[in-house]
């Protein structure tokens, strides 16, 4: 949700037409992302019984929320506008944005660790692989005139 909603706000300040394709593209596909998350997540949980939800630590969750699809970080804390960074200059997002797909390739890679469902383990292999091409091509878009449009701001 943070990587959708950060690129799609960073897309206006964006100074060239292809910077602003590679953010809104990449927004896009953040929310397909969000989406194929939440599935896993709910068919994971739709059919937990009461013992299993006590045994799994998933009962302080269950109380708010039952199985209900709720942003929340694994460690218990919940989404907040906070999460995502849009600062206006296309080269401090964009190098925030290359850093944002590497915690998402980093955090998959964790998920990898913890399983061997391969219902859960394919797709997050596919969304993973996405994390790496939204890297490379955010690389590109900061190779672009960027540093040509920044305007100088004197201290006088």
């Amino acid at each position: 949700m943070a990587a959708s909603l950060r690129y799609l706000n960073q897309r206006y300040a964006a100074p060239y037409a292809q910077v602003k394709g590679v953010l809104t593209d990449i927004g896009t596909e953040e929310l397909a992302h969000l989406e194929m998350i939440s599935a896993i997540l709910y068919q994971l949980t739709r059919n937990l019984t009461m013992e299993q939800i006590k045994e799994s630590g998933f009962d302080t969750y269950f109380v708010d929320h039952t199985t209900g699809i709720y942003p929340i970080a694994a460690s218990g804390a919940p989404f907040t506008a906070s999460y995502f960074q849009s600062k206006g200059d296309p080269i401090t997002d964009l190098v925030e944005d290359l850093a944002a797909e590497q915690k998402a390739r980093t955090t998959y890679d964790n998920i990898l660790r913890l399983t061997d469902d391969p219902d859960v383990r394919d797709p997050i292999k596919f969304l993973r692989e996405r994390e790496i091409v939204h890297f490379q091509r955010f690389g590109e878009a900061k190779r672009t005139n960027l540093h040509k449009t920044i305007p100088v701001i004197s201290s006088r």
